[in-house]
């Protein structure tokens, strides 16, 4: 009874405090007023608490809570051998398909956003080629030189993917109602499980203790402010030339990754 009382104490701790609800709510609503400060040259807040308790954003901050524990943060209450992350790639999934489950008709280009998203998922299980672990923190360890080209080819694709995935690509003209500024709440819930993961899969562990906790936030900063400032030059570029871009290069790259996986796992077997 009294280790039932201590792993529900501790998953608790995770799912609401640290690496869940509460870190996540701090780290992305800083990232969206940055965000929103660099795209819209203002400062964008909550408009209302309405939106805030919307059923989407509900919806949303589950499965990012989930996402979120997987990490291999340091000082997460949840043990590594019970993180996963076919958990953490599957609930960040489904946050985006929640979200176009419930407001389908807001999403211009859903088809569009499904086959980032899917290349997103081979970015993320690329390197889980060769490694007999499908836990976070083992993955990002991983530095055998012979997995390294595809752990920078499936980095590459995740960061490319990262944009579309957290809206920040144009997906408006500047003249649709959608386009005006706005304090996006969704957004702010999946900034710190999408970064955090990037982290934990492609950078080596970060150790239990203060340096090692200042490491791991200042990677998992350092992509959000690479994604914001794709996210800017996207702006710049235009609608069209941004889903150009994803149409014919973005996907055809995701199929040069899954190749040079499959070429891997025969190599190293």
């Amino acid at each position: 009874m009294r280790q039932i009382l201590s792993a529900l104490a501790t998953h608790t701790v995770a799912l609401v405090l640290y690496p869940g609800l509460l870190t996540m709510v701090i780290f992305g609503f800083a990232a969206e007023v940055g965000w929103t400060r660099v795209a819209q040259g203002r400062w964008v807040l909550p408009s209302t608490v309405r939106e805030l308790r919307s059923p989407v954003v509900a919806t949303v901050a589950l499965f990012a809570v989930l996402g979120a524990v997987q990490l291999a943060a340091p000082f997460n209450p949840v043990p590594s051998v019970e993180r996963n992350v076919i958990v953490a790639a599957m609930v960040l999934a489904f946050t985006l398909w929640a979200e176009l489950a419930l407001t389908v008709e807001f999403v211009p280009a859903p088809g569009l956003l499904l086959v980032i998203q899917f290349c997103w998922l081979l970015a993320v299980l690329g390197p889980a080629v060769q490694p007999e672990s499908l836990r976070p923190q083992v993955l990002g360890n991983v530095l055998v030189s012979s997995l390294l080209p595809v752990k920078l080819a499936s980095g590459f694709l995740y960061l490319l993917c990262l944009p579309a995935l957290l809206g920040l690509w144009p997906l408006t003209p500047s003249g649709d109602r959608r386009a005006r500024p706005r304090f996006d709440a969704i957004r702010a819930l999946c900034w710190f499980p999408y970064c955090g993961l990037f982290a934990t899969l492609f950078f080596p562990p970060s150790a239990d203790d203060v340096l090692g906790l200042l490491r791991f936030f200042l990677i998992t900063i350092a992509i959000a402010i690479l994604g914001i400032l794709a996210g800017s030059l996207m702006l710049r570029r235009g609608v069209e030339t941004v889903r150009g871009l994803y149409r014919r290069a973005v996907a055809p790259y995701a199929l040069l990754v899954l190749v040079l996986v499959v070429i891997t796992s025969f190599l190293m077997k």
